[in-house]
């Protein structure tokens, strides 16, 4: 194999592919979808108040009544000496917009029924709402019906509130805050993320080799550069678009979701938190939720996680681009691929499960060895890393990944060295087989 000619088709391969517009377009779209998606949930959650209500309160129980109290989204007012009819049939005369019907109490049961009536349906904050208010009242009566002194006090100091603290031991001993929920998270976004990215440029690769090959392109690149050279040219060309794009979304989403911040007036002194998320000037500069959450990140294994992620992002692509790019060349659309495609896009899929329900016991048969299959291990190791992995297993699982590459590479490569210049005939994995066992 030529280096020179591979570099050359490297350049080409990458080139092209981060000069279209639809490269430009992802590129720049990723970022901002990602820092709305951050950001939006907020700013839909303070923008979505429902509009103030004025209800009618229609209180026959004598219970409910004192307890709900105005605020911004709803008013009430107390129309107990009417009868709940009456109101319902002039709401609008009374300008109110709902009217809150208590039934009289039930002094054996101890309760009331509550019934609310309005022309447009209300919004679920405001029902619920209403719904505790009542509940309240029922149970300050239920209280003071025992006629035992400071009864609700003491219910109320008797009611535990313990949050269970949790921290990790390094060794020699020192405690550092944890969190399982931000492990959890972690561990998903990390495998959804190589998932995608194995998924969208293996994909790629497929598609370039299709196009070239249906254009009839590749018969003029094959007269002048060998098949297997053409093959891994291409592959490591889009390996390097993977990664421009990768570091494009990184630096962009960062800017953006700043300058987002920036503009919602954030306060929070990220620098002294990520210092030390657990000194009292950092807790005082954030809330204790957001402090555990960056104290937890802090005690991570950050370094082995990115070093990781590259490693198991570069062979698991090369694995499953090798395994496309065959498949590709055994095609002339991309319809007729989805017979071929099918049987590797399963351990792919089943990698993605496994990941996704890794943080409920990381260290688990099926995990474990999800994590040292390697059609399985670039998604479920990743997710495995956030919650502390012995070495041994991550030098096992990379050292397995790296000698299936390249068997599969080599065998792919006989594949397309013969596939590519395949014309007018549907392959089926028969075919395959017979190109495999061509010297």
């Amino acid at each position: 194999m030529n280096l020179r000619t591979v570099n050359i088709i490297i350049e080409r391969e990458y080139l092209n592919k981060v000069k279209k517009k639809s490269f430009l377009i992802i590129t720049f779209l990723v970022p901002i979808l990602f820092v709305a998606m951050c950001i939006l949930p907020a700013l839909i959650m303070n923008g979505a108040k429902e509009a103030a209500k004025v209800v009618a309160v229609v209180d026959k129980s004598g219970i409910v009544m004192p307890l709900l109290e105005d605020n911004e989204t709803v008013k009430y007012m107390d129309y107990s000496e009417f009868e709940p009819d009456s109101v319902k049939t002039y709401m609008a005369k009374y300008d109110v917009d709902a009217v809150l019907s208590i039934s009289e109490l039930d002094t054996e049961a101890r309760t009331v029924t509550a019934e609310v009536y309005s022309v447009k349906p209300l919004g679920m904050d405001l029902t619920e709402g209403m719904n505790r208010r009542i509940n309240d009242a029922v149970e300050k009566y239920r209280i003071d019906s025992y006629g035992i002194a400071n009864l609700a006090s003491i219910m109320k100091e008797v009611k535990p509130n313990v949050r269970l603290s949790s921290y990790t031991l390094d060794k020699e001993g020192k405690e550092n805050v944890s969190e399982s929920g931000v492990y959890t998270m972690v561990s998903m976004i990390l495998g959804m993320i190589i998932y995608m990215f194995i998924a969208l440029f293996c994909g790629m690769v497929m598609s370039s080799v299709i196009e070239e090959k249906s254009s009839r392109v590749v018969e003029v690149l094959i007269s002048s550069v060998k098949a297997t050279e053409l093959m891994f040219g291409k592959i490591v060309g889009i390996a390097l678009v993977a990664v421009t794009q990768f570091l494009l979304w990184i630096v962009l989403g960062a800017v953006l979701l700043g300058v987002a911040l920036i503009f919602m007036g954030s306060s929070v002194d990220l620098a002294a938190v990520m210092a030390d998320p657990m000194t009292a000037s950092a807790a005082e500069a954030i809330p204790s939720e957001l402090g555990v959450i960056l104290g937890t990140l802090k005690n991570m294994p950050i370094i082995t996680i990115l070093v990781c992620f590259v490693l198991y992002f570069i062979f698991g692509y090369l694995l499953y681009a090798s395994i496309f790019a065959a498949i590709g060349s055994a095609v002339e659309n991309e319809g007729d691929s989805q017979q071929l495609q099918l049987p590797v896009t399963i351990p792919l899929l089943l990698g993605f499960f496994i990941a996704f329900y890794a943080f409920k016991a990381p260290d688990s048969a099926l995990v474990f060895w999800g994590s040292m299959i390697p059609f399985t291990s670039p998604i479920v190791m990743l997710a495995r890393l956030p919650f502390g992995i012995p070495f041994w297993e991550i030098a096992v699982s990379l050292a397995v990944l790296v000698i299936t590459f390249a068997v599969f590479a080599w065998l792919s490569a006989k594949i397309y060295k013969v596939g590519i210049l395949m014309f007018g005939k549907k392959s089926t994995w028969k075919d395959l087989w017979k190109w495999l066992k061509q010297k």
